[in-house]
C-alpha cells in the first residue's frame, strides 16, 4: 500500500510530467514507472546506473517480438476466413517500420522521448522503436493481455485503419517470397555489414541472392528495414530481366529458402 502511495506521489512531483500526461492518455497505469522511464531513454542519453548504460534497446528487442504476436492475435480474430498468406502479409504491414514511426508520431511519443540527436535523417525511426519499447515495458509491468489490448485499442483502434493498410503494397519482401516460390527460385538474405554510422547507431547492409545471383542490396538502421529495401530492388531487377535469374546453373530448390 505504502509502495503504491510512493509511485502516485511521484509521479506527481516528477519534473518531466509529460511521459506520464500522455501514459494516461494511452489507457496505461502504471505499476513500475521504471519500465517506462527507460522505455522513453534512448541511447543517445547515456545514461548511467551503476557503471551499466540505461536506454531503450533491449525493452526495444522485447516489444517487437511482443507486437508480432498480438498483431498476429488480432489479425487472426478479425479475419477469421481469410488464410495464412493473407494473414502473413497483413501482419508484415501492421508491424513494418513505417507504420510504427507513424503510430508513435501521432500517439505524441517525439515529444516525450529522450534523445540527443535532434536532426538525424532517420531521427522517425527512433519514435518507432520507442513504441516497441514501450510494449515491451508494459510486457514486464503488466503482461500479455494488457499489451494486446493496448495495441488493439490505441493502435489498431486509433491510427491503422486495417482494410486501408490491407490495400497497400509496400511488403517487398513478401512479395520477393512469393515470386521465388512461383518460379521455384533460391532466395537468400544475406547480411553484408552491420556498422556504426558517425552517431553509433548500427547500419545493416544486406544482399539479396536469388538463384545464388545478387539481386540487390539495400541499407537501413533495422535488418527488415534493409531487407526491405533490398527487396525492392530485386523485385524490379526480376521483373526486367526473370530469365537472368532463372537461367542460371545454380541448383534450384523446390521451394524458395529464406536465409537471414
Amino acid at each position: 500500500m505504502l509502495d503504491n502511495l510512493l509511485k502516485k506521489l511521484r509521479l506527481l512531483t516528477a519534473p518531466r510530467k509529460e511521459p506520464y500526461l500522455l501514459l494516461a492518455k494511452l489507457g496505461i497505469a502504471p505499476k513500475n514507472i521504471t519500465f517506462y522511464e527507460v522505455a522513453f531513454s534512448h541511447k543517445s542519453q547515456a545514461k548511467r546506473n551503476d557503471g551499466k548504460a540505461v536506454n531503450n534497446e533491449r525493452l526495444e528487442y522485447l516489444g517487437d517480438g511482443i507486437i508480432d504476436a498480438v498483431a498476429a492475435d488480432i489479425l487472426y480474430h478479425n479475419y477469421p476466413n481469410r488464410n495464412e498468406g493473407f494473414l502473413t502479409n497483413a501482419r508484415a504491414k501492421l508491424v513494418q517500420r513505417d507504420t510504427l514511426n507513424k503510430v508513435a508520431v501521432s500517439m505524441g511519443i517525439d515529444k516525450v522521448v529522450q534523445v540527443a540527436l535532434k536532426n538525424q535523417t532517420h531521427n522517425i525511426n527512433i519514435y518507432g522503436n520507442a513504441l516497441e519499447a514501450l510494449v515491451g515495458a508494459l510486457f514486464l509491468d503488466q503482461g500479455y493481455d494488457e499489451c494486446r489490448k493496448f495495441f488493439n485499442d490505441q493502435v489498431v483502434g486509433k491510427y491503422v485503419n486495417l482494410e486501408k493498410l490491407m490495400q497497400v503494397e509496400q511488403n517487398f519482401k513478401s512479395k520477393l517470397l512469393e515470386w521465388c516460390q512461383k518460379n521455384k527460385a533460391a532466395l537468400d538474405f544475406k547480411l553484408l555489414s552491420d556498422k556504426p554510422d558517425m552517431a553509433g547507431n548500427p547500419v545493416f547492409r544486406t544482399m539479396v541472392m536469388v538463384n545464388g545471383i545478387p539481386a540487390g542490396s539495400g541499407e537501413g538502421y533495422s535488418k527488415r528495414e534493409s531487407q526491405q529495401k533490398a527487396s525492392q530492388k530485386a523485385l524490379a531487377k526480376l521483373r526486367s530481366n526473370k530469365n537472368h535469374f532463372l537461367n542460371s546453373d545454380v541448383l534450384k530448390s523446390d521451394d524458395a529458402t529464406e536465409v537471414v
